[in-house]
């Protein structure tokens, strides 16, 4: 139900945002105007409208593929608790990090369910996943790595208008959030991967 709602409010603020600028903007996160105005609902209004169809679609898509299974896994306070703890810690560290930068905004669910993914992925370490363009599916891990290799670099080398260090904080809030909320799923994981 929880994972239903989320989708349910991010489709309609972001179609309603997409048809309102003035709407969008209001929504939009700039970490400028929130170490100088305390315009703190932007790190959530942020989460939830995303700036075209096509980023709207991706993220629909990921959350759809893996939030539903891992709510009926770990119950849904816990699953609300996980998105918004994703959304908040990738939206605090844009903050910090763009604080001086006025022209600087960002926008999109992407740190949250990037902490839905990386919790999926402990959860379900022996799943394998389809990356377009891809051929074959990769396993979960070998993703969540090369995921954080590929995320880590592109943050540091401001590579395209994508908030890189959103999807890194939200990765790893997920992965923390699992450690400390389920310990013994967390260990299990380790075991997976240390054979």
């Amino acid at each position: 139900m929880g994972a239903l709602t989320i989708l349910a409010v991010m489709v309609v603020a972001s179609v309603a945002a997409l048809l309102s600028p003035r709407l969008r903007e209001r929504a939009v996160l700039r970490p400028y105007l929130i170490a100088r105005r305390s315009d703190y609902w932007r790190l959530l209004t942020s989460g939830f409208v995303h700036a075209d169809i096509a980023h709207l679609l991706f993220n629909l898509i990921t959350f759809y593929s893996f939030a539903f299974t891992l709510e009926r896994v770990i119950g849904t306070p816990r699953f609300i608790s996980l998105y918004f703890c994703g959304l908040l810690a990738s939206g605090i560290g844009t903050c910090i990090k763009h604080r001086n930068e006025p022209n600087y905004a960002s926008l999109g669910a992407s740190g949250a369910i990037l902490a839905v993914l990386f919790a999926s992925i402990v959860y379900f370490p022996r799943s394998r996943l389809l990356i377009l363009p891809l051929p074959i599916p990769i396993p979960a891990p070998l993703f969540a790595v090369l995921y954080l290799a590929w995320s880590y670099y592109s943050s540091r080398n401001s590579i395209g208008r994508i908030n890189h260090d959103a999807h890194l904080a939200g990765a790893l809030t997920g992965v923390a959030f699992v450690a400390l909320t389920d310990p013994q799923s967390f260990l299990a994981l380790l075991r997976h991967l240390t054979g």
